[in-house]
């Protein structure tokens, strides 16, 4: 009833990553082996959609929170 082993999946992922690390450093292509590393134009837009969201219910709430203030006042 204790957690799942998950160390059969975690060397079989490290594995995938060392290999495709190896072969990006053995091409010498900076650009792919940037790739590894850093998130694609798309991720980074689904990203900033998410964080505006989340901004923009923020500051709905304290919008609320501030208008009930006055008005008890």
């Amino acid at each position: 009833m204790g957690l799942p082993d998950v160390q059969a999946i975690q060397r079989e992922a490290i594995e995938k990553i060392r290999n495709k690390m190896l072969v990006g450093i053995e091409s010498s292509d900076m650009v792919e082996l940037m790739k590894l590393y850093m998130p694609m134009p798309e991720q980074m837009l689904a990203m900033e959609g998410v964080q505006k969201t989340m901004w923009d219910a923020m500051m709905k709430t304290v919008e609320l929170s501030t208008s009930t203030d006055k008005g008890k006042s």
